[in-house]
């Protein structure tokens, strides 16, 4: 068995008193701890620190860092968030760092399994688990395995750094453009399906309704560069998950809305194009996967076929 890598882990959190605590008694409980967990309060109004702080004082592994107060709330705060915590285990030169949202929870070998996986293979770069949400969870068997979902995503340090961190991104997707541009440079990134994280936070409602959400991600997808025909497919599939049709549309007029007044996009044109690429071969295994091959008869056959009309 190879030697397990070390891991530290950061944690951005802003106002996430309902949840937290739940997060804290999972990564307390793991078999396999982290060097150090920085917990970054970017300028929470509730108890968050305070239940933070009940738990380091018996846990001197875990750091609270507190950030000033931020009226606005974006997704560029939680990268800038996440630099905070990067700078303050940096020292530790841990093989593994991990981005862990506030609002999960987990078995207890849940980061014993993740970082075996570091241990067996020198190329991954980004690796994390699939999450559930109440009875929701993708099936990947039929969802891209190399994308990492950001609530747990775990970076070989040499590739963080090679890829120059998270991206402050206002519109959001830090995580996803992560780990295209993971990939972009050479590294394996993958979702193993041996544990799970349990999301307790419909994704993308924190303060907002969730048709909003859908629209919002709309315009994530058009920032980060996906090309409009993976957003026709991707918009059919999302019909068939609640809110159905509704929230498809949602999403669909985030896009749109992007599209026609020419928004720009987040990312480098080579990510997009690189991006872009992935998609078109995604779409072509799929359609060579599910429609019907008829087999070439061979010239002996055709003359055949015809000679017999």
């Amino acid at each position: 068995m190879p030697t397990l890598p070390t891991y530290a882990l950061i944690s951005p959190a802003r106002d996430e008193a309902l949840f937290i605590e739940q997060t804290i008694k999972a990564v307390i409980s793991q078999t396999y701890r982290p060097l150090k967990w920085v917990i970054v309060s970017d300028g929470s109004r509730d108890e968050t620190d305070d239940i933070v702080q009940k738990y380091a004082v018996s846990n001197p592994w875990i750091e609270l860092i507190r950030m000033p107060l931020r009226w606005e709330r974006n997704f560029a705060g939680k990268a800038h968030a996440f630099n905070v915590g990067y700078a303050a285990v940096a020292n530790l030169q841990p093989d593994i760092v991990g981005n862990l949202d506030a609002d999960v929870s987990f078995t207890e070998d849940h980061f014993r399994i993740l970082a075996s996986k570091f241990a067996k293979d020198p190329e991954l770069g980004v690796g994390g688990a699939p999450f559930r949400e109440g009875s929701r969870q993708y099936d990947y068997r039929y969802s891209n395995i190399e994308n990492v979902w950001g609530g747990c995503q775990l970076f070989r340090r040499e590739c963080f750094e090679d890829i120059g961190g998270y991206v402050p991104l206002r519109g959001g997707g830090i995580d996803y453009v992560a780990v295209i541009s993971a990939r972009m440079k050479g590294w394996k990134t993958r979702t193993f399906t041996d544990t799970v994280c349990i999301h307790h936070r419909a994704m993308g409602t924190a303060q907002q309704g969730i048709l909003k959400a859908k629209f919002r991600l709309g315009v994530k997808d058009y920032s980060v560069g996906n090309s409009a025909l993976w957003e026709a497919f991707r918009t059919c599939y999302q019909m068939s998950r609640r809110p159905f049709v509704v929230g498809a549309l949602a999403m669909a007029g985030g896009y749109s809305w992007s599209l026609l007044r020419r928004a720009e996009t987040s990312v480098s044109p080579e990510l997009r194009a690189f991006l872009r690429a992935e998609q078109m071969h995604r779409l072509g295994r799929f359609f060579h996967s599910t429609l019907p091959s008829w087999p070439r008869k061979s010239k002996s056959s055709d003359i055949n076929q015809l000679s017999a009309s």
